[in-house]
Parts: structure tokens; C-alpha cells; sequence
């Protein structure tokens, strides 16, 4: 039991101490930069479009509650230990989950000008709008 005990303390010490985890838990993108290899994404969202009306948890997260703090834990896990053991690519790329997530809210935002677009497509495919805006949020393409 002390085991188990010390083994909860310490992974809370780490999450909340080493990662500085309660920054993740906001809605500030300064978090997102808190990993040198996010800077050059950081700065790129502060100088695109989007950054006056929209932070990385309106993209990058489902808007409802429940799943928003779903997928926080589980990328903030995913990213911690990459980043902790340093077995992360130094050009990030989203996982399909995450694609998936941020088409979601594209079409959430932009729904009623995609309507057309979205009425258009086959049976099975699904049109991803990063296929064609893939540097929409943060463009750090040729960097």
C-alpha cells in the first residue's frame, strides 16, 4: 500500500510540480510554448489570423467538457513522457485522433460557410480542411 501510495505522490509531483501540469488545465497558449520545440508553433499562431479569436483548446480539443479534459489528460500524458525521455520528432505532427478533432472544429466554426463543400463529399470519405489549410493556425511550414 505504501507502494502504491508513494508511486501516486510521486507521478502527482511530477504532473503538477516538474510539468508544470496546472498551466495545461487553462486556456492560455503560453502553456502550449512552455517546450522549446512548440516555440516556432507559438509564434506562428500569434502571428496568423486566428490568435485574436481563437486559443489552442478551440482547435486542438472537443468543445464539450468531458471530452476537452479528456484529451488534455491524454495528450498531456503523451506529451510528457516524449518530452521527459526526449523520444519526440523535432517537426511535430498531429495523430489521426487529433486530425480528427481539429476538422471537427473547424467545421464547428466555419460550418456555415463549408456547407457546400461538406454536402459535396462521398459516401465514406470525409474532407479534412487541413488537407487544403494546413497552415490555418500556426504555419510553420519551410521551417
Amino acid at each position: 500500500m505504501g507502494l502504491l501510495i508513494g508511486a501516486l505522490v510521486g507521478l502527482a509531483a511530477f504532473t503538477f510540480v516538474y510539468a508544470n501540469g496546472l498551466s495545461y488545465l487553462g486556456h492560455d497558449p503560453k502553456a502550449c510554448a512552455s517546450c522549446h520545440v512548440m516555440q516556432d508553433y507559438y509564434d506562428a499562431y500569434n502571428a496568423g489570423a486566428h490568435h485574436h479569436v481563437a486559443g489552442c483548446n478551440d482547435c486542438h480539443t472537443p468543445h464539450d467538457l468531458v471530452g476537452k479534459y479528456a484529451v488534455k489528460a491524454e495528450n498531456g500524458l503523451h506529451h510528457s513522457i516524449a518530452f521527459t525521455s526526449g523520444n519526440y520528432p523535432q517537426n511535430i505532427r498531429a495523430r489521426d485522433v487529433s486530425l480528427q478533432i481539429i476538422n471537427n472544429n473547424c467545421i464547428y466554426c466555419h460550418g456555415g460557410f463549408t456547407h457546400d463543400v461538406l454536402a459535396s463529399q462521398r459516401d465514406g470519405d470525409q474532407i479534412m480542411c487541413i488537407r487544403c489549410h494546413q497552415g490555418v493556425g500556426h504555419d510553420v511550414r519551410g521551417k
